[in-house]
This record gives C-alpha cells, structure tokens and sequence, in this order.
C-alpha cells in the first residue's frame, strides 16, 4: 500500500526524513527513527532527536514556513559546521515514510531552502523558508544610482578571465591575508576570496581592499588559516559608473540609473 491511503491503517510505523544539500554540493540524509534507512541510494541516517514543527498545507500563495530541531552530531551537522555558515541557505526537502518499508510511503510534506540557523546549546534550530517564499520577491528592481550587476555575470558580461587569481596565504592577522606580494592594489576590492585548501575549504569571504601584499577581509577567517593555505580571489567592482567606463570599457552594460533623481529631489527648492 503506497501514497496517503497507507495513513488509515490500523497500525502506521511512521518516520520523517530530511534530505539537506548544501550549496557546496554535501548532501546528506536523516530521519527521525532509531535505525538507518536508505532510500534512493541515499543513507537517511538516524536522529531521533530531529523535530518538526508544524506542518500546514494549504492552497493558498502565503508564504509558508517550517522549523526543525535536532541534536549537533560529530559527522553530520557539526557546531562548527553551523558557526561556518556552510548550511545557510541549504536545500531542504521532508518526507514522511514508513519505516518498516522504507520509500514505498513517499509523502512530501515541506521543501525549501534553510534561513537562520540558531545553536541552542548542544543542539541547533533551524528556519526553512518553504518555495512559496519567492513570491515576496520584488518583481522589478528598484532603481540605483549604482549598478545592480555582479562583476561578471550575465547582465554585467566582462569577462573574467585573467581576472581571479589562486594564491597562497603566507599568513593572517585578523582581518588582513598576506598572500606575499604580486597583487594589483584596488583591484581586489569589493571582490571575493575563496579557501581552496584547510578547514575552511569552500567557504566565501567579501573583500573590502588590497595592496600589493595582501588583502582585507570583510571579517576574520571563522577557523585558523595555515601557512601555505591556498585561495581563489576574484576581482571586484565598486559599481560606480565612472568605475564601469574607465577600468572595464562596459558602460553598454552599465545596470543603474546614476542620473535619475533621487527622493532628495522633493527637499529641494528655488534658492536651495
């Protein structure tokens, strides 16, 4: 028996199953019953102290969200794993099964993406924003005076090649990265810095600016960095038209508005 059909039995061994991904691409399965359950090539491994809260399904366009609670394990979801932020914005999909015969009750009951994570002691708390939740996105972006593109992407299209730059981390004092010199200044600032090597392997940091030696990191690196580690650091913009025009030749690709008046045009008046 499969489907909702199998909820009106007499007797219902049921167990919810979460399958996370995260945006790095580690997936990873867990379900609420004391043993392993493996599903679609997939292990569900057992977190009985994961909970839901409650479900409600409707057909209407409101947003919904969903809470689920559980234990910090060593080989799943570490603490440091969470300070990391490596399962912001995870992908996130329940389904209730039958454990006795796992997969054959395939109910989806919630899917989405994980918002704010919370450590509450030794166990952690974590918000799913349910798909319905890209509805409360603008439909049009608001006008700026700056451009709205990303450094490369398909609205901005410079090309990046030559642009990123894989260096190695001679060392790091707070917020500064020494990478031992050969670095145009400025022209990291506003870009990225991404750990290829070392426990923070995959993580992103911002960049705020760059001389010939190093960069400055928008916080500190979240876990020790080792000498001789290796980074990816991408170029940046600062989004200014005048940026646009003189550094990257791109104005035709220019996405903002650096003429349109702004509300202080209602403060102004003759003699102003």
């Amino acid at each position: 028996m499969s489907g909702v059909a199998s909820l009106a039995q007499p007797l219902s061994t049921l167990a919810f199953c979460w399958r996370l991904e995260r945006r790095d691409g580690v997936t990873i399965g867990l379900t609420s019953h004391d043993h392993d359950l493996y599903i679609g090539g997939l292990r569900y491994r057992a977190a009985p102290g994961m909970t839901p809260s409650a479900i409600r399904t409707d057909i209407g366009l409101e947003a919904d969200a969903l809470e689920i609670e559980g234990a910090l394990t060593a080989d799943a979801i570490t603490a440091a794993d969470l300070a990391a932020g490596r399962w912001d914005g995870a992908a996130l999909t329940l389904w209730l099964t039958q454990w006795e015969a796992p997969g054959e009750l395939w109910l989806e009951l919630s899917r989405g993406t994980i918002g704010g994570v919370e450590r509450r002691g030794t166990a952690f708390a974590a918000e799913l924003a349910g798909v319905a939740s890209v509805l409360d996105a603008p439909v049009a972006p608001a006008t700026s005076p700056d451009c709205r593109a990303w450094l490369g992407d398909r609205d901005c299209r410079v090309d990046m090649a030559g642009r990123r730059k894989i260096v190695a981390v001679a060392s790091a004092d707070g917020e500064y990265v020494v990478v031992g010199g050969g670095l145009v200044a400025g022209a990291y600032a506003f870009g990225t810095l991404r750990w290829m090597t070392g426990a923070a392997t995959g993580l992103t940091q911002a960049v705020v600016d760059n001389d010939a030696d190093g960069v400055w990191l928008s916080d500190m690196p979240v876990v020790a960095v080792p000498s001789g580690a290796l980074a990816l650091l991408t170029q940046g913009c600062d989004r200014r038209l005048a940026t646009c025009a003189g550094r990257f030749a791109n104005v035709a690709n220019f996405r903002g508005e650096p003429w349109l008046p702004g509300n202080d045009l209602l403060t102004r008046y003759p003699g102003g």
